[in-house]
């Protein structure tokens, strides 16, 4: 092992499916780099398992710059790893010291089952969003950028909650499974803008009665969700969501 390079023990998640039991695995690593990243780290460990004959670890990812939240692994007890604000992929080896045991899991939740070691099905997420969380109205062509003026606390905090990429870290975070940070913030990136306006009250509605469809869990309020969040979306979202929804299930039933 060259100098500098560490040696790091392994304890990883490995289920062939769905419906099989599942277990922790160990395994010994030499030569991992400081400056790998975490995904590297477990592409040399697949071509180890590989040149051994033996199954490689499924896990999900795709851009590897932090944008897409598909890299979402539950690392020492929490989503992403050790650092505040990053993604699984933006986590680098040099967080860990020489000789350190990583324990390694997929996100633990009902509405995402394990479908093979650390790849999780998150399709719920596209459920919710396909329930509510667009604009399905004529707005018209795009507009010149001043023409159509939006207040810059309202563009802003927009933007903040655009910026969920729906990895699912506020769920794996929560004891109860809850989406409501995930959902708070695809609710809030389009009430606060002029051309959410016309579906405000129908989206609040449908997107919260497709979450609690899928099974996630209740929000009990103890912040772990925006403390794990890689984009780190504020708990005002949340808060946001509930006046959104209080608000259309009075105007429905005023209707």
């Amino acid at each position: 092992m060259s100098a500098g390079n560490m040696h790091i023990n392994l304890k990883v998640w490995r289920q062939k499916n769905k419906t099989s039991q599942g277990a922790f695995e160990d395994y010994s690593l030499d030569g991992v780099s400081p400056d790998m990243s975490f995904l590297e780290m477990f592409d040399v460990l697949n071509e180890k398992l590989i040149v051994e004959g033996k199954d490689p670890v499924a896990f999900d990812h795709d851009c590897r710059e932090g944008i897409c939240g598909m890299c979402s692994m539950y690392i020492n007890g929490r989503p992403h790893g050790p650092l505040k604000g990053v993604t699984t992929c933006q986590l680098h080896m040099r967080s860990f010291n020489d000789g350190d045991t990583i324990v390694v899991e997929p996100w633990r939740a009902q509405a995402f089952p394990v479908l093979k070691d650390l790849v999780t099905d998150r399709d719920a997420f596209d459920r919710v969003i396909a329930a509510g969380g667009f604009v399905s109205v004529n707005t018209g062509n795009a507009q010149d950028a001043n023409a159509l003026p939006i207040p810059k606390e309202a563009a802003d905090d927009a933007f903040s909650a655009a910026a969920c990429i729906a990895c699912g870290a506020c769920v794996a975070a929560c004891k109860n499974a809850s989406a409501m940070l995930f959902v708070s913030a695809k609710i809030s990136q389009l009430a606060l803008l002029p051309q959410g306006q016309a579906e405000r009250s129908i989206r609040a509605e449908k997107m919260v009665a497709q979450m609690d469809a899928e099974g996630f869990g209740a929000c009990t309020n103890t912040g772990a969700c925006s403390a794990e969040c890689p984009k780190e979306i504020g708990q005002v979202n949340i808060a946001r969501l509930n006046r959104e929804y209080i608000g259309a299930k009075f105007s429905s039933s005023a209707v």
